[in-house]
């Protein structure tokens, strides 16, 4: 025992008391003409805490050892100089970037986007305020090689570079967003842009961090639930803003405030509005609203177009898309020179209607006059009274638990341990006519540690990544089953400078456990389906096969990558990276008629024959990337660029095709020849080798210190390998910005064309180009110690009518028409 406790005593001497006591070092930032830079973050090495410069550019922060400062401002090039406690004081000079620089919080070594081997995208300060919308594609959609799902303004998620879905992963502060936006196009990912300090899109696979889910790519909502810097007094920040094409009024606030090292955040948004008007456009007929652009006959588009002239029946909006959200945070943390832990709770309650989900006509007048008939019309809030009953909106409810623990121990080799843990409870309800239709939820818990670390000349990030999803469908359209997912992970990242050339390598060994119960049901052959049959063939389905399933797999995931600054300003990156996958619960178990899409779907573990449906999941592969990025960035001077070249080969890869089968309630599946009333095209998740590939351009020119020129543009090619084009793949575009800012004066405008879609499958349809013209003005000012922002955005300032390729639901919901959002920030 004695041996024991002297043992323990060494390992805590040694890790601990060297770095008892801390000195401070003051200092001063200042720009490339020795100007103060205020507002510049100035973070110690292996903390998780940092100061900021005040007016004069001046800071002091506590040092207990040798170290490394790491200075940022957006807008300038990040400086890292070496520290002694011996240090009095330092000065550091910034270098102004020719493109946004921003450090990346989920790039878990400290870098910026402009030092990444991977490329990533960042959205944050007045720019992310004014440019939110309530869903994260929409917010996002303007960034060269992202693109939106669009099911609608109030559920549209993120598509990087064609992928979206189960291969995106959404987080928050690095912890998933755990709701169900992955289960369907009509499910809103919980996100608000609003409360977000920033936001950050990591393209290609992100796999080694963020699992096997990042396939595709990551999107980080950065905010400050947990304060991760000390707060010495009270501040905060109010919003209001209303947008005419959804009479939508949004308000949003912040608060915080802190004393001897115990801090205290608060943060709140609420958004009402009706539905969205649009640019006059012809509703589908009902044939194809009833098989949208699933339907399987070669000869539709041919048929909708002759009839056209004859049924078109003309709308100015896009009914059932209101929103009424309220979302709010809390969230409290201590911070001394080691030690930084804190707990934070979010609670979002939403309704929003589902655009394409109602049984109703599109009749607007019918709609009118039965609202004034009876203005009393029941439903489960009087909230949407103005609603047609028949209409199906979504009621989602979450609240949402994060920890946060954090210790600095700057030893010569383990510089910080941290972990970060989150409890999700989700809760999706599809509401019809007063009742509870379908209802989605999902309870997730995940933790990921992390143990930062030097040797010799290798810095990197020893983590293990644990989740846990338990997901249930009830009701009517629930078409997947109930489903258990498990995984854990342990990864290894590595970083090396060499000169001008940093090496980057990483590698990720992930258990993957899904579990669920199946119930099939055996089905009898008939000799007819005439209508005297129907009783018969109900009667006969009485056979019920339970089956208890689990798939496990493991996931191996690696990159190595390096970023050589060739010149002063000047970078070339390169990143190979090799991720696996395991399909999810709607890619492998779906069975049943999914609404939102218009289609009778099935999973990957089905089998189709003679018209029954099996369940016998052999052989599942693993989706396999090979991913290629080069990157070649220009930061410094008055002219900036950032190109990215990508080529990504899939093996395995899961989709949906058409199997050219009918579904009918009256006759299950069965060949298309026959017509049947509300019958659904039948789609399966198939596996097939895949490749996509592309360029994005983003590039920035500095006429002088008042105009500003920016030109984006991205082109995406992703196709089966056997020659078929893969379905909804987003449309190539094109922009060009101005800016003018002067004395707190700042406006802009962007013209972005999107051009024509015709690389289509046989089920889909052509989409025609369009071009978006947006501008904005923003003015600045102070009032009795009080800063404000006052803004006016004129979006589709043409009032152009544009469809949404990547859309299921494209003809039915054209983007939204001129829009005039004017809104106001305060802040002190």
């Amino acid at each position: 025992m004695i041996k024991q406790s002297l043992i323990s005593s060494a390992i805590v001497s040694a890790l601990f008391s060297t770095y008892a006591i801390a000195g401070d070092v003051k200092g001063k930032v200042v720009d490339h003409n020795n100007q103060p830079v205020s507002g510049a973050k100035v973070h110690l090495h292996g903390k998780t805490q940092s100061v900021t410069s005040d007016k004069n550019g001046q800071f002091t922060i506590a040092v207990d050892a040798d170290s490394q400062l790491h200075v940022t401002k957006n807008n300038y090039i990040d400086e890292r100089i070496n520290i002694t406690e011996d240090n009095g004081f330092v000065t550091v000079q910034l270098k102004p970037s020719a493109v946004e620089s921003i450090v990346v919080f989920a790039s878990a070594l400290h870098k910026n986007n402009v030092e990444m081997a991977s490329p990533v995208s960042v959205l944050g300060g007045d720019e992310l305020k004014n440019a939110a919308k309530p869903t994260l594609g929409e917010t996002l959609k303007g960034i060269p090689g992202i693109n939106a799902s669009y099911f609608g303004p109030v559920s549209s998620s993120p598509i990087i570079r064609g992928l979206d879905g189960p291969r995106v992963k959404i987080t928050q502060n690095g912890l998933d967003s755990s709701d169900a936006s992955r289960v369907g196009p009509d499910h809103a990912n919980t996100n608000d842009s609003l409360s977000a300090q920033q936001i950050e899109v990591l393209r290609g696979p992100a796999t080694l961090l963020y699992g096997s889910g990042a396939i595709g790519g990551v999107v980080n909502v950065v905010d400050n639930r947990i304060p991760s810097d000390v707060i010495e007094s009270l501040n905060g920040a109010a919003e209001y803003s209303h947008d005419s094409v959804s009479n939508t009024n949004t308000y949003a606030a912040l608060l915080e405030t802190g004393k001897d090292g115990f801090n205290f955040h608060f943060d709140g948004v609420k958004r009402k509005g009706g539905d969205y008007e649009t640019p006059s456009f012809e509703l589908p007929s009902e044939e194809h609203e009833e098989h949208g652009e699933h339907d399987g006959h070669e000869d539709h588009a041919d048929h909708a177009q002759e009839s056209h002239d004859e049924h078109a029946e003309l709308a100015n909006r896009v009914e059932n898309t209101f929103i009424d959200s309220q979302q709010v945070n809390f969230g409290t943390s201590y911070i001394n020179e080691h030690v930084t832990v804190g707990l934070s709770f979010g609670r979002i309650d939403t309704d929003y209607g589902i655009p394409g989900h109602s049984h109703a006509h599109h009749e607007e007048h019918d709609h009118e006059e039965a609202h004034a008939e009876d203005d009393n019309d029941m439903h489960v809030d009087e909230g949407h009274d103005e609603h047609d009953d028949e209409n199906v909106f979504a009621r989602v409810k979450q609240d949402r638990w994060q920890a946060l623990f954090n210790y600095a121990l700057h030893d010569q080799w383990i510089e910080a341990i941290s972990v970060r843990a989150g409890y999700t409870d989700y809760t999706h309800s599809e509401i019809e006519g007063g009742e509870v239709g379908t209802t989605f939820s999902n309870k997730s818990s995940e933790l990921r540690a992390n143990v930062e670390h030097k040797f010799g000349q290798w810095h990197g990030i020893l983590g293990y990544h644990y989740s846990d999803s338990d997901y249930a469908a009830q009701g009517e359209e629930a078409f997947t089953p109930s489903t258990t997912t498990k995984s854990h992970a342990v990864y290894l990242l590595e970083e090396r400078t060499f000169g001008d050339f940093t090496l980057e390598l990483g590698a990720r060994i992930e258990d993957y456990q899904l579990s669920s119960h199946i119930i099939e049901a055996e089905h009898h052959e008939h000799d007819s389906h005439d209508e005297e049959h129907h009783d018969d063939h109900d009667e006969d389905v009485h056979a019920m096969t339970e089956i208890d399933y689990q798939l496990d797999i493991t996931n191996i995931s690696a990159s190595v990558g390096g970023v050589y600054h060739f010149q002063d300003g000047h970078n070339v990156a390169v990143n190979v990276s090799r991720s696996e996958r395991a399909p999810l619960t709607a890619e492998l178990l779906a069975n049943g008629i999914h609404i939102a899409t218009g289609t009778y779907e099935l999973g990957l573990g089905y089998h189709i024959e003679d018209g029954e449906v099996h369940f016998e999941p052999e052989d599942i592969k693993q989706e396999t990337a090979t991913n290629i990025d080069l990157s070649l960035r220009r930061f410094i001077g008055n002219f900036g660029y950032t190109i990215n070249v990508f080529y990504n080969d899939i093996d395995n890869y899961y989709y949906q095709q058409s199997t050219g089968l009918i579904f009918s309630e009256a006759h299950g599946i069965e060949v298309a020849d026959h017509e049947h009333e509300n019958a659904l095209p039948v789609f399966q998740f198939r596996s097939n080798d895949a490749e996509l590939y592309g360029i994005e351009l983003d590039a920035h020119y500095n006429i002088n210190d008042k105009n500003r020129v920016k030109v984006f543009a991205d082109k995406l090619s992703a196709k089966l390998k056997n020659g078929d084009s893969l379905p909804r793949i987003p449309s190539d575009k094109l922009g060009v910005k101005y800016e003018f800012d002067y004395d707190g004066f700042k406006t802009n405008m962007t013209v972005t064309r999107y051009a024509k879609q015709d690389d289509i499958t046989a089920y889909e349809t052509a989409t025609s180009g369009y071009t978006i013209v947006d501008a904005s003005v923003q003015y600045d000012f102070s009032h009795s110690g009080i800063d404000f922002v006052g803004y006016l955005n004129l979006d589709n300032l043409t009032d152009e009518l544009g469809f949404v390729h990547s859309s299921f639901i494209k003809e039915q919901a054209p983007l939204p028409g001129r829009n005039v959002k004017l809104g106001i920030r305060a802040y002190f």
